[in-house]
């Protein structure tokens, strides 16, 4: 595949492969983006925002809705993409082209809805002959760089937003997933998008990112990734809007008065999804002392059923992990935490890049398993003797994006809702629930700025204030 750069699908003198963790083989390749490469695709948007600001809103809509439609009768194709070049399953994949067309479809809904308000200037003193407005307009060109876990429905999560807004952007997909991003590049562009509205560069992150995040004429990042990663670009952007999303170490309560086979179903689904590899998979997960013997009985059993292996067989229940490197570092982090006193109740072992789905009891506090993302198929057990101590233990980390509780006591549930730290909570079913409507992002090292469409276009458009004196 190739890079889209002013209008043009161009290549590069140098590739990159792109392989399937499952096996290794090479399914393509796509260009090793240079610095020119960057450069020439943020001079080609800044043509791209002069042209998209002026789009009337019935265009974009137009445009959104037929890239939407594409994505729609080209579904099965766009999911064996995501299943071979990256850690999802069929099944799993055609979810996330599902949603991904869904997300084009709500930013084509919502590119109506970019409103703004009469302002009441008179309700100062000498502005009784003033009136106005605000209306809110779009930020410039902006900087998408997203990961691998979701590398169709996280890339239409800024692409939808933004052109809905009238921006032009610069995406820079995950290197190991960039398959799935250029597909849906191209169903924009068959829908009739301005050429230079939309530019692809291709590549590693150590050779292009920083100067994409520190070009002056770059108005907004939009990144998915690591916190490390986070950080660094928000040192080095300089005066530009940024919005994050960081990560979790999601948190499941579960009391002692809820449905059991529900929590268990639904937990052992959140933490396994996409191999664990999942920014609201289910990581931590306390249970109430009284039904945790039975609770952890039916957890372990549930996940031995999880059928590992190809990931284009229809029973298969979860792929491999991203790279073999991601295996080994979870496999490290595992052993560290039975090093110290934590019991495998289930799973523990690595075949190449799969490692197997992994349940934890016992994990000592501090250890990397407990406090850090793992972003990997394992959970961790815990027993506690009542919900606050739950919600305590919940907080004690320095992430807040999702969590969940599940609870038959309304007044649990608004305990839970008012003192755990996080931009959402989920009630009777797992941290891993998401429409893609709605707000989401977190606190603490989860990010900055809210996704979810509307939520996005806040972010990608400005508020320009309009007063008449008469």
């Amino acid at each position: 595949m190739k890079m889209l750069i002013a209008g043009k699908w161009v290549d590069g003198k140098k590739t990159i492969e792109v392989r399937d963790p499952f096996d290794d083989s090479v399914i393509d390749t796509v260009p090793n983006g240079t610095a020119a490469d960057i450069d020439a695709a943020i001079t080609a948007a800044g043509e791209g925002y002069r042209i998209s600001r002026d789009l009337p809103v019935h265009e974009r809509v137009r445009i959104l809705r037929k890239a939407a439609d594409i994505i729609d009768d080209n579904a099965e194709e766009f999911a064996v993409i995501i299943a071979k070049e990256g850690s999802k399953t069929i099944r799993e994949a055609r979810k996330e082209v599902y949603r991904a067309a869904q997300t084009m479809m709500i930013s084509a809904e919502e590119a109506r809805r970019i409103n703004g308000e009469t302002i009441p200037f008179d309700t100062n003193i000498g502005s009784e002959n003033r009136l106005g407005y605000y209306f809110r307009f779009p930020i410039g060109i902006i900087a998408a760089i997203t990961p691998f876990n979701d590398p169709l429905n996280l890339v239409a999560h800024k692409l939808g937003p933004a052109i809905a807004g009238g921006n032009s952007v610069v995406l820079k997909p995950a290197t190991v997933t960039p398959l799935s991003a250029i597909k849906l590049c191209e169903a924009l562009m068959e829908a009739g998008l301005p050429e230079n509205v939309l530019n692809v560069v291709t590549g590693y992150g150590s050779k292009i990112g920083d100067l994409l995040v520190t070009d002056p004429r770059v108005r907004m990042i939009s990144f998915t990734g690591g916190v490390e990663a986070g950080r660094e670009i928000a040192k080095k952007a300089g005066l530009k809007k940024i919005g994050m999303e960081l990560g979790s170490n999601t948190p499941v309560i579960v009391c002692d008065d809820c449905d059991l086979e529900q929590a268990v179903e639904n937990s052992v689904s959140g933490a396994f999804w996409a191999a664990g590899q999942n920014c609201i998979g289910v990581q931590r997960i306390y249970i109430e002392e009284g039904i945790y013997k039975k609770f952890e009985t039916l957890f372990v059993s549930r996940t031995r059923q999880y059928k590992t292996g190809p990931k284009l067989d229809e029973d298969c229940d979860m792929g491999p992990m991203i790279a073999e490197g991601e295996a080994r570092r979870i496999e490290k982090w595992v052993n560290d935490a039975v090093s110290k006193g934590a019991k495998i109740l289930t799973g523990g072992k690595r075949d190449g890049a799969i490692y197997d789905p992994t349940v934890l009891a016992d994990v000592p506090e501090g250890c990397r398993i407990d406090i850090d993302e793992v972003f990997a198929p394992t959970v961790n057990l815990y027993p506690v003797k009542d919900l606050d101590e739950a919600i305590a233990r919940a907080n004690a980390v320095d992430f807040g994006l999702h969590a969940g509780i599940f609870t038959k006591d309304i007044g649990k549930a608004f305990k839970a809702i008012k003192e755990i730290e996080v931009g959402g909570i989920i009630i009777n079913d797992s941290s891993d629930y998401r429409v893609d409507l709605m707000p989401f992002g977190g606190v603490k090292n989860s990010g900055l700025g809210r996704e979810g469409i509307k939520f996005a276009l806040q972010e990608m458009t400005e508020p320009r204030v309009v007063c008449f004196n008469l």
